[in-house]
C-alpha cells in the first residue's frame, strides 16, 4: 500500500457482511428509534430545495448547546468536509499532529500546501508538546480525543498552540462520547472546533456534523461551496441531535461506554505481550506483537479490528479496537486469548 492509499485507509475497510465490527467507531447498527422518527418525518420536505431557515433553525440549536452564535456555526456534511474546505484558509505552512485522523494530511498535501507532521511518542503517553511545533505554522490539526491514541489533550496544552496568525482546529468528532466532554475548544479564539454526530448517533450513511468557530473564518471556510451544500436531513439530523434530551441521552450513554471500556482495557490487559493504552473515547489502541497475522486470523474467525500501521507513527503490531458492550466483546478476547497463546 503506498502512502497516501494509507493515509485514505479507514475503518469502514476492515467491515465486510458476517463479521462482528470492532473496527468502526460507530456505536449501534443504526439511529436510535426517535431519530429515525424524526428523519422520517423529514421525508416530505425532500421535494423542495434544503430552506435557508432549516439552516438558521440548525445552526441556532447547535449555538444553543454550545453557548455560542449561530454564526459562528457551520453545518457540514460530515466533520470530514470540514478538513476537504481546509485548503480554503490558505495556510502557507499546516501541520497534522499525528497518529491522528488522516484525511486532513491528505487533504492539505493534495492541495500542494507545505505540510508537517509532528509525531507524538508512544514511550511519552502520545503527549502533545506545542513546543514541537514549528513556530511558523499557521495551521495546526490536533484530534481531541485523538483517533486511533484515544488520548485526550488537556484544554491548557491545546491553548499553548495558540499564537496571533494562526488557526487550531480541533477534531472533537468523539469528544460526546467522554462524560462530561472535557477539555472541550468550543470558544476559544483562535480555534476551529469539530463536531460529528456519525459516531454517538449512528448515522454515518447520512454525514453530519459541523464546525464551531470565528464567523470571520467559517465564512472563509465555506467560500466556493457548492449551492445548497447541506441536505434537509442533515440539517434535520444536527437540530435533533443537539435538543436538550438528545444531549442527556448522548451523556448516559457516554458514561456506560466508559464503563465498557474499563472492563475491555481489564481484559485486554491480561493477554500476554499485550500493552493496552487507556482510552478516552469509544476506542482503544493496543500494541501486540504479531499484531498483523493476529489480525488476520481473527477476521477468518469472524472479527474485524482496525489496523493502525496506515497511521503515520504506529506500527502492525498495533489495532484500534472498538469499545462494546461485555456480552459483544467475550468472544473476541476469547478469540483473541485463543490467538495469542497458540502463538
Amino acid at each position: 500500500m503506498d502512502e497516501r492509499a494509507a493515509l485514505r485507509h479507514h475503518g469502514d475497510a476492515e467491515t465486510a457482511p458476517g463479521l462482528a465490527d470492532f473496527a468502526v467507531n460507530v456505536r449501534a447498527d443504526g439511529p436510535p428509534p426517535w431519530l429515525r422518527k424524526r428523519l422520517r418525518e423529514t421525508l416530505d420536505e425532500l421535494g423542495t430545495y434544503p430552506s435557508a431557515d432549516r439552516d438558521l433553525q440548525a445552526r441556532a440549536q447547535v449555538a444553543r448547546r454550545h453557548g455560542c452564535e449561530p454564526d459562528e456555526v457551520l453545518i457540514l456534511n460530515g466533520a470530514a468536509e470540514a478538513f476537504a474546505l481546509l485548503p480554503r484558509l490558505n495556510p502557507t505552512h499546516a501541520v497534522v499532529v499525528h497518529p491522528g485522523f488522516t484525511e486532513p494530511e491528505v487533504a492539505l498535501t493534495d492541495a500542494g500546501i507545505r505540510t508537517t507532521r509532528v509525531l507524538l511518542d508512544e514511550a511519552d503517553g502520545f503527549t502533545l508538546h506545542p513546543e514541537h511545533v514549528p513556530p511558523d505554522a499557521d495551521l495546526v490539526v490536533i484530534g481531541n480525543p485523538t483517533n486511533p491514541t484515544s488520548v485526550l489533550h488537556p484544554r491548557h496544552t491545546l491553548r499553548a498552540l495558540e499564537r496571533p496568525g494562526r488557526l487550531v482546529v480541533v477534531d472533537e468528532a468523539f469528544l460526546d462520547a467522554v462524560p462530561g466532554e472535557p477539555e472541550s475548544m468550543i470558544g476559544s479564539p483562535g480555534v476551529l472546533v469539530l463536531r460529528s454526530l456519525t459516531k454517538t448517533w449512528s448515522l454515518p450513511g447520512l454525514r453530519a456534523g459541523y464546525a464551531i468557530g470565528d464567523a470571520e473564518t467559517l465564512q472563509d471556510l465555506a467560500r466556493s461551496r457548492p449551492q445548497w451544500p447541506v441536505g434537509t436531513l442533515t440539517l434535520e439530523a444536527v437540530r435533533a441531535c443537539c435538543e436538550p434530551d438528545a444531549v442527556a441521552e448522548a451523556a448516559e450513554g457516554a458514561a456506560a461506554l466508559a464503563e465498557q471500556a474499563t472492563l475491555l482495557v481489564a481484559e485486554l490487559s491480561r493477554l500476554p505481550g499485550c500493552t493496552v493504552f487507556q482510552p478516552s473515547g469509544p476506542f482503544l489502541l493496543v500494541r501486540l506483537p504479531g499484531a498483523a497475522s493476529i489480525r488476520v486470523r481473527l477476521r477468518e474467525r469472524g472479527f474485524a479490528v482496525r489496523r493502525c500501521d496506515t497511521f503515520p507513527g504506529l506500527t502492525d503490531d498495533h489495532l484500534r479496537i472498538a469499545v462494546r458492550p461485555a456480552e459483544q466483546a467475550k468472544p473476541l478476547i476469547d478469540a483473541l486469548r485463543t490467538l495469542v497463546e497458540a502463538g
